[in-house]
């Protein structure tokens, strides 16, 4: 059966590849591991390959045109800029404030 000149991809092969690589991701985080960024990169790849199963298949974007695509790319990477420089807020230090303590006219 096919549709618009491609064919119906197998979703039940992709179901099994997602839980493998959920299976995988579980696996990973039982190990022990020296470093906490391993464990967490470890797991942040995995998910990005599931991601990006899911985007292509049960989202149609690899059947899409290509427009679409950079479409989507490009609200990822928004997202990761917006989350980065939200972290970046939370984590990094603000220059002149000491510990949160904002030095100014003080309010009665």
């Amino acid at each position: 059966m096919t549709t618009d000149g491609h064919t119906i991809p197998n979703y039940m092969a992709i179901f099994w590849w997602l839980l493998g690589l959920t299976i995988a991701e579980i696996g990973w985080a039982v190990l022990p591991h020296h470093s906490e960024l391993v464990l967490a990169g470890g797991i942040v790849a995995l998910a990005i390959v599931k991601a990006v199963l899911v985007a292509m298949y049960f989202m149609h974007l690899k059947f899409e045109r290509r427009t679409m695509g950079i479409l989507f790319a490009s609200t990822l990477i928004l997202g990761m800029i917006l989350v980065s420089v939200g972290i970046g807020e939370l984590v990094l230090p603000r220059p002149g404030y000491a510990h949160g303590v904002v030095h100014g006219p003080s309010v009665q």
